[in-house]
């Protein structure tokens, strides 16, 4: 394992492989909670900090637990405890000793349970056999990249309330209509070979 082959890794799960715009997943909290850059962003922090622990914690609760004891066909069930205990501890943790974060990232907690982005990491690590360092890596590089997509179509929707489009394109049309002219663009980095 070098250092460019980690640099790799992060670059394609962080454009190439970006989970909004790519792969489609956690389009739910990417179009709900992208109004504002800075709901957005604390969105995007947040899954940042939930995907990268629970990318360590899925990848030691598979390889020290379940694959030893021949239950591998538990791995989705048991990710999702996984993800779910360490959302409600982040959330404990958080009201106890930084009121204030808690406060501002209150609604997006849960939130973050029901992020298909989570489990899809976590599934993916095991899939795709990363080793921890791999694990942590890309589950941070992914989740940085989710991170990017909903500050920058936050950035574009809030361009977007000064247009005048005709009546059948407003609201949640030109939305959608929106992502996928971004999703166009984000994949000009799909020819990316490294």
């Amino acid at each position: 394992m070098t250092f460019g082959s980690i640099l790799t890794l992060m670059f394609t799960a962080l454009l190439v492989e970006n989970f909004i715009f790519s792969k489609f997943y956690g389009c739910c909290p990417f179009l709900g909670v992208s109004e504002k850059p800075s709901t957005a962003l604390g969105m995007g922090m947040a899954v940042t900090f939930v995907i990268t622990v629970a990318s360590a914690v899925t990848w030691a609760v598979y390889y020290f637990l379940l694959q030893p004891f021949g239950l591998d066909y538990l791995k989705t069930i048991a990710f999702i405890l996984v993800i779910a205990a360490l959302v409600q501890f982040i959330e404990m943790f958080l009201r106890k000793f930084i009121p204030a974060l808690y406060n501002s990232l209150g609604i997006y907690l849960p939130l973050i349970t029901t992020n298909c982005a989570v489990l899809s990491t976590a599934l993916l690590i095991v899939q795709n056999e990363y080793n921890f360092l791999q694990a942590i890596c890309f589950g941070f590089a992914a989740s940085l990249g989710f991170t990017l997509a909903i500050v920058v179509f936050a950035g574009v929707r809030v361009r977007m309330e000064n247009a005048e489009p005709p009546r059948a394109f407003r609201g949640f049309p030109l939305t959608l209509i929106t992502a996928g002219l971004i999703a166009m663009a984000f994949s000009c980095f799909s020819g990316i070979n490294l």
